[in-house]
């Protein structure tokens, strides 16, 4: 949808129209009451808008911010405003982000303006100053941080959250809230948020658990997005604006869109059928082939639509389309713009090894780079990657084939975004778009400053409605969902910190539990009409309303019984008839009672088997052979003769069926006559019991008996009703907290806490065992405390601890064929040990009605432990590859970095004095090397 252009650049905002007066003055006054945000501005080479200086105002004017508004819109203003008032007070700022790319780049952008001494890098794999004014950091190392009391923390005065709504992550996010809760009070907040629909909500929420918060929307994009679909090789605007009844402009599909996708459709087979035609034999045109991905490139170039994203949602699909461009020809840099992008390339690459260049794919990468397209995936080479980043910001490469990983939070902007389709792989199913990721990708298109409109384009094949993407773009309503649960590191922390009680209240203040108290206030009112309902109920019965429902109740139990009954009657007799037909065997003849196969039939095969029921294969009279089950029985089978049959009988000759239905026939066996069957109802003592009481019970005689139960059988239905509803507002209501003392008493269980009755109340002390698990941060923090505990990684060597413990952090993208390949050694026992310690864990957690520790994949022991022992790139990925592993140069560093985390955690909590932790600090130095330790400091 179009909105009217607004062109934003500084030359045209500094020689507008002087201001009046009384403009003039209230500018004066508001510059006096805030001299920061005047020095700030006056630094920047665009005039502020509103909303940023709304929530630059309400920052300096000493209240925490939340600044909702588009991606692109410019929010990240409020955020270094709060490191220029760090720097002019003397105190420090934390500016957090979600993911380490978003952090560099913050870190490469606060540089630039304040210098290297003044910034420093924490990003877990990367440290750098981290003692200076400013440090940008990612939220986990901030989290960290406020559990070990660091002192670092001290002076610190702003901490910014960059991409605060990540906190709906399932994954991740429950970090943001636990780094909101424990922030000292004094320490203001910025939080910069997407769009989202219940941004009032969060900010009550903040109000609630920080203090005064001023809440700053702002849903106008400053680069107005034109929306498009590609039928072919024509583009299509995807609205059309009219003209409304009161002189507004109204928009509506265009029709030219609909009437052509109309025409193609009817022309073209859906892509999944092959062949001219399709079922029954209707002809449906040749199957439809939508441009390639060098022809969208080609013809966004000639519109004059680059530099372009394209969403492709797969990596192997991003890498094919670079291919694919590179071997057309395709060049869309400049001779001075490959000279530009070489030296670049040479600058970002120095780190990496020369020897495991070609093993990297790094001449196609860097040809493709000079030819202006490049992919990007988490599967890249975080060199590669932060490579492709710089260079399409700078403008050298136009064409970028991406994943939707590029859409969280990395500055990268286009002129356009392009979506292949409108459904994405999410690791367990393929499903369509939600309206919040269609405007996350999209977002990315219309650079500020540079373009006056940006265009987001998806490409029309047969099944896409153009009305499904006019949804997706008009969609508003984004809603902020807290992920936020208790884990057992937070949980031992928690304790630590401010013991059980007090954890608790914590706990109660999170945003999840805000939300979910919210949630139950219209359920609470429904249950509130549901009881005024059941008293008009009770008011419409004519005559003893207890009586009545008493009455109904003997009804209900009569009928419950009955068919009770029937199920255990059908049951049994299912028992008698599957026991009857293990009985036959080859040559009887039975007769079938019913359906289309009923009559005489001789069995050919038993068809026993010891796990099912049989399924005895037969031929009838009329020669058809089958197999038959249970079902084609209503009663018990009894064989009524025999008949002899030939040592081999195939089935399949049209000529035995005929010969044995002819010897079937001519046995002179009949069929018997049907069966009556006896009801057990008759003879239940407790149902015959049940009905003498409905007849001798004082309503059964009443005449308005049948309208007044209608009554009560609403009233019984809305009880039930209601009931339910209040086990949800009783499951909902302090859900947290419950969860935290489940997860408090498995903890004790297995004692990592103790905990004590003082003076009527319950005290919990963390053990030496839970001081180690409060310093483990890991997906399966309490299996590795165990693993630990019970001594199954003793005796390792460091390459075979490395094996052993990538377990508890790698997992694989996909179910990979056949069992995982470990080392020999010593990491079978400890890998066995592993899961049998992960095994114990996951019931004691089904028992205590928790999570499940994810469980240990071996995935990645055997290219990890290759390397710790010093093996080539080329060897490990070549090894992995031979074992039927899909491991690219970018997962394999991103994996190692992840098992180097983890073994660090090792080291620092056992110390390099333990057999443990010195081969864990031994690891981490054999794995850090090569491309794993490229690009970190």
């Amino acid at each position: 949808m179009r909105s009217t252009p607004r062109i934003w650049n500084p030359d045209v905002v500094a020689s507008s129209t002087s201001p009046s007066p009384a403009e003039a003055y209230a500018g004066f006054r508001r510059r006096a009451a805030y001299p920061q945000l005047t020095r700030f501005a006056a630094e920047a080479s665009f005039e502020f808008d509103e909303f940023q200086r709304q929530g630059c105002e309400s920052l300096e004017g000493g209240h925490g911010v939340l600044v909702c508004a588009p991606t692109g819109a410019g929010k990240t203003v409020v955020g270094e405003f709060a490191v220029h008032l760090a720097l002019a007070e003397g105190r420090k700022c934390f500016y957090t982000t979600p993911i380490k790319a978003l952090s560099n780049q913050k870190y490469g952008d606060l540089t630039e303006r304040y210098g290297s001494d003044t910034v420093g890098l924490l990003t877990g794999d990367t440290s750098i100053n981290g003692n200076a004014q400013i440090v940008v950091m990612t939220t986990e190392v901030l989290r960290n941080m406020l559990y070990a009391g660091s002192s670092t923390l001290t002076d610190l005065g702003y901490v910014v959250m960059d991409e605060v709504h990540y906190l709906a992550d399932r994954f991740r996010g429950a970090v943001w809230e636990e780094v909101i809760l424990h922030l000292p009070e004094y320490v203001r907040v910025v939080g910069l948020s997407a769009t989202v629909s219940n941004a009032e909500e969060f900010g009550e929420w903040l109000i609630t658990v920080r203090g005064d918060t001023t809440v700053v929307v702002d849903e106008h994009r400053p680069v107005p997005l034109w929306q498009h679909m590609l039928v072919g090789n024509r583009l299509f605007d995807l609205f059309a604006t009219k003209q409304g009844e009161h002189g507004d402009q109204e928009s509506r599909i265009n029709p030219a869109l609909l009437r052509r996708t109309e025409e193609v459709g009817r022309l073209h087979a859906p892509a999944g059928i092959r062949g001219p035609r399709g079922r029954k034999g209707q002809s449906r045109g040749p199957r439809f082939r939508p441009p390639s991905r060098v022809e969208v490139v080609d013809r966004l170039d000639r519109a004059g639509l680059l530099p372009a994203i394209v969403f492709i949602f797969s990596r192997a699909g991003c890498d094919a389309a670079v291919g694919q461009c590179v071997r057309s020809g395709l060049r869309l840099n400049s001779p001075e713009e490959v000279e530009e992008v070489r030296r670049i390339v040479r600058e970002r690459t120095a780190d990496l090894p020369e020897g495991d260049l070609g093993v990297l794919g790094y001449w196609e990468w860097r040809e493709a780079l000079e030819r202006g397209v490049a992919g990007h995936h988490a599967g890249l080479l975080p060199a590669f990657k932060e490579t492709v980043e710089e260079l399409f910001v700078r403008g050298l490469v136009k064409a970028v084939f991406a994943t939707e990983t590029l859409a969280l939070g990395i500055n990268m902007p286009a002129r356009t975004v392009v979506l292949e389709r409108l459904v994405k792989y999410n690791g367990e199913a393929h499903v369509d778009l939600t309206p919040g990721e269609y405007t996350q990708l999209t977002g990315r298109a219309g650079r500020r400053g540079i373009d006056i409109e940006g265009h987001a384009v998806v490409l029309w094949q047969p099944g896409v409605d153009p009305k499904q993407v006019a949804g997706l773009a008009s969609t508003r309503t984004y809603p902020l969902r807290s992920s936020f649960r208790p884990g057992y590191n937070m949980a031992i922390n928690l304790v630590a910190q401010l013991g059980a009680a007090q954890a608790r209240e914590l706990l109660e203040q999170s945003f999840a539990q805000f939300q979910a108290d919210r949630s139950v206030v219209g359920t609470a009112r429904r249950i509130e009409r549901n009881r005024e309902a059941l008293d008009g109920y009770a008011e419409a019965v004519t005559g003893d309303f207890r009586q009545m429902l008493e009455y109904a109740e003997l009804r209900k139990r009569i009928s419950d019984r009955e068919k009770a009954l029937a199920k255990q009657n059908s049951a049994a007799r299912r028992a008698q008839t599957s026991r009857s037909l293990e009985q036959l065997r080859r040559g009887d003849v039975i007769a079938v009672p019913a359906g289309r196969r009923a009559g005489l039939a001789v069995v050919i095969d038993p068809g026993l088997d010891p796990l099912h029921e049989p399924r005895p294969v037969v031929v009838t009279e009329d020669r058809w052979s089958g197999p038959l089950s249970v079902s084609d029985f209503p009663a018990p089978v009894e064989a009524l003769g025999r008949v002899r049959l030939p040592k081999h009988v195939e089935l399949r000759s049209p000529k035995t069926r005929r010969d044995i239905a002819s010897t079937l026939r001519n046995t002179g066996i009949s069929k018997p006559g049907r069966q009556r069957r006896r009801s057990g109802a008759n003879e239940d003592e407790e149902l015959a019991d049940l009905r003498r009481a409905m007849r001798a019970h004082p309503c059964h005689g009443l005449a308005e008996r049948e309208a007044n139960l209608r009554w009560v059988e609403r009233y019984q239905r809305l009880t039930a009703e209601t009931e339910q509803l209040e086990r949800k507002v009783a499951a909902t209501t302090h859900s947290l907290a419950r969860a935290f003392d489940r997860i408090r008493a498995l903890l004790t269980e297995r004692g990592y806490l103790v905990e004590e009755e003082q003076d009527g109340e319950t005290k919990a002390s963390v053990t030496e065992h839970g001081q180690r698990l409060a310093r483990l941060y890991s997906e399966s923090d309490l299996l590795a405390a165990e693993c630990i505990r019970h001594g199954v990684w003793d005796g390792l060597k460091p390459p075979e601890l490395a094996a052993v413990v990538s377990a508890l952090v790698f997992e694989a993208r996909r179910d990979a064929a056949g069992e995982p390949r470990v080392p020999s050694g010593s990491v079978p026992q400890a890998w066995q040990e592993t899961v049998r310690l992960w095994s114990e864990l996951a019931e004691d957690e089904r028992r205590h009605r928790l999570d499940r520790t994810r469980e240990p994949d071996a995935g990645f022991a055997w290219p990890v432990y290759r390397w710790a022992r010093g093996e080539s790139l080329e060897k490990v990925l070549t090894s992995a590859e031979a074992n039927g592993q899909e491991l690219s140069a970018g997962d394999f560093v991103r994996w190692s970095r992840q098992v180097i985390d983890l073994l660090d955690q090792i080291r620092d909590v056992l110390g390099k004095k333990s057999p443990v932790g010195a081969a864990a600090a031994d690891a981490v130095r054999s794995l850090r090397r090569g491309v794993v330790a490229a690009g970190e400091t």
